[in-house]
């Protein structure tokens, strides 16, 4: 069986969420109420667009009755973790219009067992594709759904601080990995990015997740982070990224289009550097969820490339800060399933 994920612009049977359950990045009380309210505010703004299916942990029913309209559909599921992107399956479908699930290994994002835990979110990704009625694609590769994005036609961008990560794949090269993703996501070329974000290498990070930094909207065009301030350090990493997709191509041979995002004012918080980006955006039928930062001017200019990059589609923007603070994006929590 042959293969292939497609764009996250292709049309989508329905979009997949975790619901925050308590451990180390939550927080308690009015904290763990803030999560709550994001994750349920993303469920709902993209409820206006296509079912939303929750995977909720039974210790937090209550919470999950509270928060979430009635419109959407719940799982009850055993969970550590609330990233279903990292987490989850990466959705595939086959040559003969089947739907796969590909099931990676997910290790916690490069075995951080100091703050996190991923015995029972080993098992969602299968929970999810039968629920799904999807066949499940096996994988030996260490990977996450944040760690990759695809223009549906070939392409795959990457970073190489995660998947050659030593605590994820000790034992594999580019080569290795590109034959891998190959088989169970039907690309044929890898654009591999140096690294990621400051912040994304500090205590909560994923080293370098490629869903915050850049994102394909349409073939040959490319969405890029950008911080404009030098007092950021990411200003470095940013001009390094943009040096990077001037001399690449797309599986088609087609250099990419590079559009700024530029990221908000803000630049620190009581934890340091932000990693605020408008690239960690949610694509789904007919519009787009876009992070909003509390700027106005940048979040306008932010949803209105967007709308230019996503035509057709309407853009809602949601608080994204409680979804950052805790490690993420809106992206990060989210997974699309395609239409077959």
């Amino acid at each position: 069986m042959s293969w292939r994920m497609p764009a996250e612009t292709a049309r989508q049977e329905r979009l997949w969420m975790s619901f925050p359950r308590p451990n180390a990045t939550l927080g308690d009380g009015e904290d763990a109420e803030e999560a709550r309210r994001a994750w349920s505010a993303v469920a709902h703004a993209a409820l206006e667009f296509e079912p939303v299916t929750m995977l909720v942990d039974p210790e937090t029913r209550a919470d999950a009755r509270r928060h979430l309209s009635a419109d959407i559909d719940v799982l009850e599921v055993p969970l550590d973790e609330y990233w279903l992107r990292d987490s989850g399956p990466t959705f595939v479908v086959g040559e003969d219009g089947r739907l796969g699930a590909v099931d990676w290994i997910f290790n916690g994002w490069g075995a951080n067992d100091d703050w996190t835990s991923w015995e029972r979110e080993q098992r969602v990704a299968r929970t999810v594709a039968e629920a799904a009625g999807a066949e499940v694609v096996p994988s030996l590769l260490v990977n996450e759904g944040g760690a990759i994005h695809v223009d549906g036609e070939g392409t795959v961008l990457l970073t190489r601080t995660v998947q050659l990560d030593p605590k994820r794949n000790p034992y594999a090269d580019e080569a290795r990995v590109e034959a891998e993703l190959a088989r169970t996501l039907g690309t044929r070329h890898a654009v591999w990015l140096p690294r990621g974000l400051t912040r994304d290498y500090e205590r909560f990070g994923t080293r370098g997740h490629v869903d915050i930094l850049a994102t394909i909207p349409s073939p040959g065009r490319v969405l890029l982070h950008e911080q404009r301030n030098p007092a950021h350090p990411d200003a470095a990493v940013s001009a390094l990224l943009k040096e990077t997709f001037e001399s690449a191509v797309d599986a088609a041979g087609r250099p990419f289009e590079i559009v700024p995002l530029a990221a908000p004012e803000t630049l620190a918080d009581e934890d340091g550097f932000v990693d605020w980006s408008y690239v960690n955006h949610v694509v789904v039928n007919g519009g787009v969820i876009a992070c909003g930062f509390g700027d106005p001017a940048a979040d306008s200019r932010a949803a209105a490339i967007l709308g230019e990059a996503y035509p057709g589609r309407r853009i809602v923007t949601v608080d994204a800060r409680p979804v950052f603070a805790r490690g993420g994006g809106l992206h990060c929590i989210t997974q699309q399933q395609p239409a077959i």
